[in-house]
């Protein structure tokens, strides 16, 4: 995917920068079939029962939400007082709040995704078990997935549903509002925001 103006180069390589471009259907594309894999692997091969499954996997969509209002507030937002650490706060989270309405900077890429997934993964898997974790993981890559696609949509579709709004007035007054630079920290939900007193 090659440099626009509405989605500004930012490497020197054409590799790198074509990889920094992302289409938000990617992210359903890949972790659809990789949440619902999860979910079915635990409940066929470890024979849980379909409503103990679903439970475990909502609270495994109710991890990720605190795992996105955590990340989005520390590691997106830090900034190392190093040399290079201007240039990585750019290039992990600056650049969307630079270029905020570029449509390929605004899902995270599937390598940095796969990443993520990998690790996440890996400690649950030790803290849950073999069993459990199936459904848990599930739920928890499916809360990853609404928040990407909900983050595309509040910066790109418009829509009158109530919910929809108030995300999204939220979301851009993170953006836009040097008050609410360091609060509103919550994609999907505003709910650790209020927990937290950021909101």
């Amino acid at each position: 995917m090659r440099a626009t103006p509405e989605s500004p180069r930012m490497f020197d390589s054409d590799l790198i920068d074509a990889l920094s471009r992302t289409p938000w259907w990617t992210v359903p594309l890949l972790w659809l079939p990789g949440s619902v894999g999860f979910f079915l692997y635990g409940v066929q091969v470890h024979e849980l029962s379909l409503a103990s499954a679903l439970a475990v996997a909502a609270l495994g969509w109710f991890a990720w939400t605190l795992a996105e209002y955590g990340l989005h507030r520390t590691v997106f937002h830090w900034q190392p007082d190093t040399r290079w650490g201007p240039c990585m706060h750019f290039i992990l989270h600056g650049v969307h709040h630079h270029w905020f309405r570029d449509p390929y900077r605004l899902v995270m890429p599937p390598s940095a995704s796969l990443l993520l997934c990998v690790l996440f993964g890996s400690a649950f898997y030790a803290l849950i078990g073999p069993i459990w974790f199936w459904p848990y993981f599930g739920g928890f890559v499916f809360g990853y997935l609404v928040y990407d696609v909900t983050h595309y949509a509040l910066h790109h579709l418009k829509m009158k549903n109530a919910l929809f709004l108030k995300l999204k007035k939220h979301h851009l007054l993170h953006h836009h509002s040097d008050r609410h630079a360091d609060r509103k920290f919550g994609v999907s939900t505003t709910l650790w925001d209020h927990v937290f007193q950021t909101f």
